[in-house]
C-alpha cells in the first residue's frame, strides 16, 4: 500500500510537458561608444503546453559568429499563457574594442545574415523549479542591430 501511495506521489513531480523554446529574435544596439556598446537582447520564448508557464530568470550566453557578444543573468518573473509566446527584452553593456574587426567584418555586408549561438538556462516553475539547458543556433540580419 506505500509503495502504490509513494508512486503516486512521484508523479506530482514529474511533468508531461514539452521544454519551452527560446530563441534570440533581435539584437537592438541602444548606444556605442568607443569602449562601452548597450544593446538589448530580444528573446522570444515559446510555451507549447496546455498550461501557463511561469519564467523566474535566464542565464545566458550569446555569440555573434566567433565572437562572444555577452553573458550574464536576468531575474525578471513573468507568465507566458498556454500554447503562447512572449518577447523578452534583456538590456545590456559590453565593451566590444577587442572585438571590433571581427565584428565589423560580421557587418560589412548589410545582406548577409549574421550565425549566432544562444547557450544558456532558463528557470521556469512556480513552487517547484525546473532548469531548462538551452542551446540554440540561428540568423540575425545585419539590419535588426538598428539604433533607438
Amino acid at each position: 500500500m506505500l509503495i502504490v501511495a509513494l508512486s503516486g506521489c512521484a508523479s506530482w513531480f514529474e511533468s508531461a510537458d514539452k521544454d519551452p523554446q527560446v530563441r534570440l529574435a533581435k539584437v537592438e544596439l541602444v548606444q556605442a561608444k568607443l569602449l562601452e556598446q548597450r544593446f538589448k537582447l530580444h528573446f522570444r520564448v515559446d510555451n507549447p503546453n496546455d498550461s501557463t508557464l511561469t519564467v523566474r530568470g535566464l542565464s545566458y550566453k550569446v555569440y555573434l559568429g566567433p565572437v562572444l557578444l555577452t553573458e550574464g543573468e536576468h531575474s525578471q518573473w513573468f507568465s507566458v499563457e498556454p500554447k503562447s509566446h512572449v518577447d523578452y527584452v534583456v538590456p545590456v553593456r559590453t565593451n566590444m574594442w577587442q572585438h571590433v574587426k571581427p565584428l565589423v567584418k560580421l557587418l560589412e555586408s548589410p545582406d548577409q545574415p549574421i550565425p549566432y549561438r544562444l547557450e544558456g538556462i532558463l528557470e521556469t516553475g512556480l513552487f517547484y523549479g525546473n532548469d531548462v539547458h538551452l542551446m540554440r543556433k540561428g540568423e540575425i540580419i545585419p539590419g535588426d542591430f538598428i539604433p533607438e
